[in-house]
């Protein structure tokens, strides 16, 4: 019997110790006192100041304590819960909040800001965090209050604040006491100090803050007239224009859907008593309501698809409401009007392009325009959308209008 073999003894493994991962420490303070301790003492060298931190982001780590940085830039301090400066060494004197409130003042300060974002991208997300976090605080910080309202109108307006951020102010405790109004008010003032109200009008829409307006006045003063009363009494003219014309347009908006309901399914007499009311209710004239109704008219249609059959379908849509239109296209220049808004329509909607005399002889025999309208669009009153295109459609048309008018003259004359 052959004897056993010893078990071969088990492998060795040498244990590989894991390598923590070093974790730093977030030390707002330390970053704080480190970053005061290097400030020039000439506290009107914001050349110097600007330089330094400029040339020792690494050092500072801005990516890391962003959001600390710009409350030293703007507060002077870092702020604690409740919107409170915490103690320390001392407060930043090139802070917004250390400014005398002058333009001149906060533009120096906003310039420094602006000069560190264009070379560190990355911080301008850091600003529109600490913005966003300073605006809940705006009622505890008094007169300082206006500096940094003055501060946020000239970073949007110089683009490296976005609009949108203005929509923290949006809170009830903020809303209900005037905070929030007064806010914005100030931050409009130094943005039309910068910018035109075209500029601003544009850059409200894009962040949607045009459509909320009335959200940053108190409950109970948000009629049209109150807020018109508001911007008037601060100075603030184009805001009051601009605001009108907004409620005009959404006037006019909520007019055209309710159009849409009338002619999808009402009759030709109340879509017309409709118009009239929203006339007298609105302060319009012919020229205000005959687009609206148009557009309406276009957009309540479910239009064929089939090239063929769409000449015949738009005739029995203008013989049925083109009566409405008649109504309210009483002069000459609303006859104008509404052709070249027909030809914009045309040129913009690719199924209507070889219509359009089709949808002006409608027009004319339901006499909602008259030839002399006509004559005159073709000879000088045509607008530059696909206006060759649409000349060469009406010149059989046109040559009609003309005999049809030497005949008259002929016979006047016998």
């Amino acid at each position: 019997m052959s004897q056993q073999q010893p078990a071969p003894p088990p492998p060795q493994f040498k244990l590989k110790q894991r390598k923590r991962e070093t974790v730093t420490k977030y030390e707002p303070e330390a970053f704080r006192d480190s970053l005061l301790k290097d400030i020039p003492e000439n506290s009107q060298d914001f050349e110097k100041f600007a330089s330094a931190l400029e040339l020792n982001e690494s050092k500072y780590d801005y990516k890391r304590y962003g959001e600390a940085f710009f409350e030293l830039l703007i507060v002077g301090g870092l702020i604690a819960p409740g919107g409170i400066v915490q103690d320390g060494p001392g407060r930043n004197p090139f802070s917004v909040f250390a400014s005398d409130g002058s333009p001149e003042a906060v533009k120096a300060r906003v310039d420094v800001m602006n000069r560190l974002i264009r070379r560190y991208k990355y911080l301008g997300k850091r600003l529109e965090d600490c913005i966003a976090h300073l605006l809940q605080y705006i009622n505890k910080f008094g007169e300082d209050s206006d500096k940094l309202a003055s501060a946020v109108g000239r970073l949007i307006a110089i683009g490296q604040l976005p609009t949108a951020v203005l929509g923290n102010l949006i809170k009830e405790h903020l809303v209900k006491d005037g905070a929030s109004l007064h806010f914005l008010t100030n931050v409009f003032r130094c943005y039309l100090e910068e910018q035109s109200m075209d500029h601003l009008s544009i850059t409200l829409k894009k962040s949607g803050l045009d459509a909320k307006l009335l959200d940053f006045f108190p409950p109970g003063k948000r009629q049209a007239e109150y807020v018109a009363r508001h911007f008037e009494t601060e100075g603030l003219k184009p805001l009051v224009d601009y605001f009108n014309k907004r409620q005009q347009v959404a006037a006019k908006d909520e007019v055209q859907l309710k159009l849409n309901e009338l002619f999808a399914s009402g009759t030709p007499q109340t879509a017309a008593t409709y118009v009239k009311q929203q006339m007298a209710a609105n302060s319009w004239g012919e020229l205000d309501v005959v687009p609206i109704i148009w557009d309406a008219l276009v957009g309540s249609q479910e239009w064929t698809t089939r090239p063929e059959q769409l000449e015949q379908q738009i005739k029995a849509v203008l013989t049925q409401w083109g009566k409405v239109i008649a109504v309210f296209c009483q002069s000459a220049k609303t006859e104008i009007s509404l052709m070249l808004r027909v030809q914009q329509m045309c040129y913009e909607d690719a199924r209507f392009q070889k219509h359009f005399r089709a949808i002006i002889k409608s027009l004319y025999d339901e006499d909602v325009v008259t030839d002399s309208a006509i004559l005159y669009w073709f000879e000088k009153g045509a607008g530059a959308q696909g206006k060759t295109l649409f000349m060469k459609q009406m010149e059989p048309f046109v040559k009609w209008l003309r005999e049809q008018e030497d005949e008259e003259s002929g016979d006047d004359e016998e």
